[in-house]
């Protein structure tokens, strides 16, 4: 077969021995590292992340098995070109690098061919059959990769370009096999082409492990989505149970004193609430707001929140607003019972930040007693004016064991309107900012409101439209006797 050059290019000189031997070593040792992680993964094929690493692994080893054989020829190629008396290279054994490439030259003058023994036994030719033309090359490549390599071919013989490019061909026993084929034509001394070579490789196992990996790619994509999915409607059943409406009038479980039936136009406080959702995706965050009338005669009212996002924080905030209810149903005042709200945090196995403001107001005195914790204080409205409610400050909730939390105590007049906002619902603005935000904005417009959700209508086209990293709610508590 003649050389595989070009007229036109020098051959390079080869590397090294000594300079082979020592990348021979390093492949070597990097082969039997990865083997080693290989073994140290979980063999679940159950588990998809399992079949994703091991995958990747056989992909690695596959490739460095193949470069340790490119090594091996490159360090013997010396020695078996050096003419007649060389001993003879070894013979490949099965499966290994050597075995998964021939070569070929066809000679366009000629109209010959020349395929060295490994290309018949890759191709599942005879070697005692004549090679096969480029003419006939196609009849063993499938269908429908047959114009991928007419177009390799022509670009090569017509356009000068080397060949580098996969096709599909087709075994006598009706397997099938993929073919890496590089090449390039080789120039007369007119400049014409004279021929072409070209140095087939069997790539079947490594398109197998990159298509192993793909698809446990794929796989395990899909089931993440699906998992978001699942997670994203148990976070939103949980939302919705929690928060009983988007917005407009909240509509108290009230039992009233001494286990009176409820009544719609229970005079006292006329409730509204507002949940603004993140603009950034689906995900559910663990803001709250509550109203509930207590067996005493008295209201609580809560807004709160906690850090994070997705089903737990979800289920957290279920949890923190289920112990809330019950400690204000057995009399627990705003202060302690967010001193018991933080020993709750503290104690969970998934420690967990949190914020709450907690009000209870008796409608016979108008006498609101209220505490918070790392929270915007109540903004209370009252004429033409508002203003910030004061109030001992309050940590956090989960930030420190052992926190005791004071309270406060304010009387409202008929007409006064109560806003207790969470954070992030004025967009940009946080604490005392955002207070003095919503003051300014909402003073003039609420001035002429009647009710409780004429204010959440003000604050939907106030804020309900801007983009927000974090979902926030506000509940409004308007007096009306």
């Amino acid at each position: 077969m003649p050389s595989h050059l070009s007229a036109d290019r020098s051959a390079a000189q080869p590397p090294g021995r000594g300079s082979v031997d020592a990348l021979i070593s390093q492949t070597r040792r990097l082969k039997g590292e990865v083997d080693a992680v290989r073994r140290g993964t979980p063999a679940d094929a159950a588990d998809p992340r399992n079949r994703f690493q091991r995958a990747l692994y056989d992909l690695a080893l596959h490739q460095l098995n193949d470069l340790d054989e490119h090594l091996a020829q490159l360090r013997e190629a010396p020695r078996h070109a050096s003419g007649p008396s060389s001993p003879a290279p070894p013979v490949p054994r099965q499966g290994s690098l050597v075995s998964r490439v021939g070569s070929a030259e066809w000679n366009l003058l000629t109209d010959e061919a020349n395929w060295s023994p490994e290309l018949y036994g890759l191709l599942g030719r005879d070697p005692a059959a004549p090679p096969l033309t480029l003419d006939e090359l196609p009849s063993l490549v499938l269908h429908e990769d047959r114009p991928k390599l007419t177009a390799m071919v022509t670009g090569c013989l017509v356009d000068g370009r080397p060949i580098d490019g996969e096709f599909r061909v087709v075994l006598p026993d009706g397997g099938v096999r993929t073919m890496h084929m590089m090449g390039e034509p080789v120039l007369g001394a007119d400049g014409s082409t004279a021929s072409m070579w070209a140095v087939l490789r069997d790539v079947s196992e490594l398109r197998r492990c990159r298509r192993a990996v793909s698809e446990t790619r794929d796989s395990l994509h899909h089931q993440r989505q699906a998992a978001e999915q699942i997670e994203h409607r148990l976070a939103v059943e949980l939302q919705e149970a929690v928060l009983p409406a988007r917005h407009g009038t909240l509509r108290l479980p009230h039992t009233g004193p001494r286990g009176a039936r409820p009544r719609a136009d229970r005079p006292g406080l006329d409730i509204a609430a507002l949940h603004l959702p993140s603009s950034t995706g689906p995900r559910i965050g663990g803001d709250w707001y509550d109203a509930l009338d207590l067996t005493d005669g008295t209201t609580l009212l809560s807004v709160g929140g906690l850090t994070g996002q997705g089903v737990a924080v979800a289920s957290a905030r279920a949890m923190l607003l289920g112990a809330v209810r019950g400690m204000a149903m057995a009399g627990t005042t705003p202060g302690p019972l967010l001193t018991c709200l933080n020993g709750l945090l503290d104690a969970t196995v998934q420690p967990a930040l949190g914020s709450a403001l907690c009000l209870r107001y008796r409608s016979g005195s108008r006498s609101l007693v209220w505490a918070r914790a790392g929270r915007l204080a109540p903004l209370l409205f009252r004429g033409r004016t508002g203003r910030v409610l004061e109030a001992p400050e309050g940590m956090p909730l989960g930030a420190a064991s052992g926190a005791v939390y004071g309270q406060a105590e304010e009387t409202l007049l008929p007409g006064d309107l109560l806003l207790l906002p969470t954070d992030g619902l004025v967009p940009g603005y946080a604490g005392a900012e955002a207070a003095h935000r919503l003051l300014a904005t909402l003073a003039p417009r609420i001035t002429g409101a009647t009710t409780a959700q004429d204010c959440v209508r003000a604050m939907v086209r106030e804020f309900g439209e801007q983009h927000r990293e974090d979902d926030a709610c506000v509940l409004v508590a308007r007096v009306t006797d």
